[in-house]
């Protein structure tokens, strides 16, 4: 069966977004690989026209990919037209971010935490991913069983952050605190030198 796959996927059409994503739930590891290859620059793009500025617009196309890669892992449904589903996703993300950002740089500000920067060298890295698929099983294993849920909560079912604080039984701060770990492990995992 994988080696039809990577027939598949070498063959003049290639496979479909739908059958690279059914692969990686199945656990091929390369399907989920080659799905990123796939809209990286496109979404980055489109990201990066937007917002006029590589460190969020590489920010916004990782938590896309993480919440591809988050939903495909999972057991609910996947997407009938995975590309629009990730392009509305990061868009998403981003009015979300545009709307929020003033409130969470209040909030950065009261935990103590500084922002995150990108420099050259870390965007050129987060272009050049390669190891998109190995992503979610081995954050699984660096963050806690609270991060996974609260990063689920937040990311793929884009929960507000009252709701995931009362589910998880602690504040909002808290809440927005194990995304960012969640969201950090992430970066760290997709060779962001900057936790």
């Amino acid at each position: 069966m994988a080696a039809k796959r990577q027939e598949d996927m070498t063959g003049s059409t290639g496979p479909t977004d739908a059958q690279l994503l059914r692969w990686t739930r199945d656990g091929d590891r390369d399907a989920f690989d080659a799905f990123y290859r796939r809209y990286r620059e496109g979404l980055l793009g489109f990201l990066a026209r937007r917002v006029r500025q590589p460190d969020i617009a590489a920010d916004l196309m990782a938590e896309a990919f993480a919440s591809m890669l988050v939903l495909t892992v999972s057991e609910r449904d996947l997407p009938n037209r995975p590309a629009a589903w990730l392009f509305t996703t990061a868009k998403n993300l981003l009015v979300d971010a545009q709307r929020r950002g003033r409130v969470e740089a209040d909030a950065r500000h009261q935990l103590g935490l500084g922002v995150l920067e990108l420099d050259d060298e870390d965007i050129e890295r987060v272009l050049e991913i390669a190891e998109a698929t190995a992503l979610w099983n081995g954050l699984k294993t660096e963050m806690s069983d609270d991060e996974v849920e609260a990063l689920n909560a937040r990311i793929v079912h884009e929960r507000p952050y009252s709701e995931i604080a009362s589910e998880l039984n602690c504040s909002n701060a808290v809440a927005r605190q194990r995304v960012s770990r969640a969201l950090r492990h992430l970066r760290i995992a997709m060779g962001g030198r900057h936790a």
